[in-house]
């Protein structure tokens, strides 16, 4: 039972924070709640579909399918990322002078929050796939199902409440705050994200396997929980190599820029 609450724990914990960040962003937007259950849902039907097919994407591409299509994931999950941020900050200072007109934007489309919905579908049927195929391998090892049960109910129970309490604390940010809190939390996970896939990318031989830079493991361990929420909400690895460190910060620079570029006045509106 431990060991399944544990495993379910930390990747309910995982989508969750990803959910409460993308919450806190669209905090008062129209339409946004129904976006977001339809990205999770969607995420949580794909998640047992990638688990049941597990075997055929594992041994896709000489036996490294999983790896290339975890990276693919979180590669799709940052694109999302930074295209919402880019809009955002174009557009985040009329949406808080504005912000009950904004169910206008979004049935007109000009507000790309179904990019935001897929980044969380995504970050959920990645984690979602992942807990169905750790409790599938548990319950091969003859653990019994009441066990499995038990356990899965407090690791989900106990990763749903840490990421409310962080949505809490979020939207208790005043609206004029909130957008440029909620970009910055946005451009972490992208980087984060990012940096996850160079591994999943290593691991598959895309890229060269590279010894650690460092290993913190012994100060902050990525696998405990305050190691677990900071890798969401900031990218932190206790062991990252120097691809890892390079799509990072490569991740950090790309969409910083496009946020700098995309605040700047276009030339017509200078005439």
């Amino acid at each position: 039972m431990f060991s399944t609450a544990i495993i379910v724990f930390r990747e309910v914990l995982e989508a969750s924070l990803v959910v409460a960040v993308v919450l806190a962003a669209t905090q008062g937007l129209a339409g946004r709640n129904r976006w977001i259950i339809g990205g999770i849902a969607a995420g949580l039907l794909g998640s047992f579909v990638v688990a049941g097919l597990t075997q055929e994407i594992s041994m896709a591409f000489e036996g490294v399918g999983q790896e290339l299509f975890n990276a693919m994931i979180l590669l799709t999950a940052v694109g999302m990322l930074a295209w919402h941020n880019i809009w955002m900050s174009r557009h985040a200072s009329q949406l808080v002078a504005h912000l009950k007109q904004v169910g206008s934007h979004v049935s007109s489309g000009q507000l790309p929050i179904y990019f935001l919905a897929t980044a969380v579908g995504l970050a959920v049927l990645r984690e979602g796939s992942e807990v169905v195929l750790f409790t599938q391998g548990i319950a091969a090892g003859g653990s019994e199902s009441l066990s499995l049960l038990w356990g899965g109910a407090i690791g989900l129970g106990a990763g749903l409440v840490l990421g409310a309490l962080i949505y809490v604390g979020l939207v208790r940010i005043p609206t004029r705050h909130l957008f440029t809190v909620t970009g910055w939390l946005i451009l972490l996970l992208a980087a984060g994200m990012a940096a996850s896939a160079a591994g999943f990318l290593a691991q598959a031989g895309w890229l060269p396997v590279q010894r650690p830079l460092w290993n913190s493991s012994d100060l902050l361990s990525q696998h405990s929980v305050f190691g677990e929420v900071l890798h969401v909400l900031v990218g932190y690895q206790d062991r990252p190599t120097a691809i890892q460190i390079g799509f990072y910060l490569a991740t950090l620079v790309a969409i910083g820029v496009g946020m700098f570029l995309s605040r700047q006045p276009s030339p017509a509106a200078n005439r």
